[in-house]
């Protein structure tokens, strides 16, 4: 298969055009479109980015239309080697993300102790639980030692907490020892997850 008709594609159009492709299996608006189980000839980059505060650039300049975005969001799947892409079932090309694809914009907090359930949406619509299929998981970013969430959202693809519902976040944690150390961390839907040993958050703190 030669190169997608988008690859060389200077305007919008081309875009919308995958979209409509991707929905050609009948999946509807509000659906998810099965990426993981498409495997279509890999077609060729784009000039598309993600950049770590969640805004989408094309060649560029940013997509200001937020359903495009949310369109485009429903067909991204990142493989194992590593990248992310857009998937139809035709055609398959390569998009770059700075950091994660979608930002946690928005938490919500039910119940308490082992009961709790955290979800989460991110600034493209999802809506998601964090437990044993989308967990939570921690970093310590290298610049500047600020604590960096993610959360499991779908397939490979993960969204990074804002710093807003980060603190927010943080602000529900609790001492839990896990395999005998003393461990910082959060719960949600009967999943511990910790984010720091303990004596490392005292050193975060200060």
């Amino acid at each position: 298969m030669g190169k997608s008709s988008i690859v060389s594609g200077s305007d919008m159009a081309g875009l919308e055009a995958l979209i409509a492709r991707a929905r050609a299996d009948g999946t509807s608006e509000k659906g998810l479109p099965p990426v993981e189980r498409w495997n279509p000839d890999f077609c060729g980059d784009i000039d598309m980015e993600i950049r770590a505060d969640g805004t989408w650039f094309y060649m560029g300049t940013p997509i200001g239309r937020k359903p495009l975005i949310r369109l485009f969001s429903t067909i991204l799947r990142k493989d194992g080697d590593g990248r992310t892409y857009l998937v139809t079932p035709v055609e398959k090309v390569g998009i770059r993300v700075e950091d994660a694809p979608f930002l946690a914009v928005e938490m919500n907090v039910s119940g308490e102790g082992g009961e709790q359930v955290l979800t989460f949406r991110t600034n493209v619509g999802d809506v998601v639980e964090a437990g044993p299929g989308n967990p939570l998981r921690f970093e310590v970013a290298r610049e500047n030692e600020g604590l960096k969430p993610y959360l499991l959202v779908r397939g490979r693809l993960e969204a990074l907490l804002a710093r807003p519902v980060m603190y927010d976040l943080v602000g529900l944690g609790e001492d839990v020892e896990i395999d005998g150390r003393a461990m910082f961390a959060v719960r949600s839907s009967g999943v511990v997850f910790p984010i720091l040993p303990a004596d490392a958050l005292e050193a975060f703190r200060s």
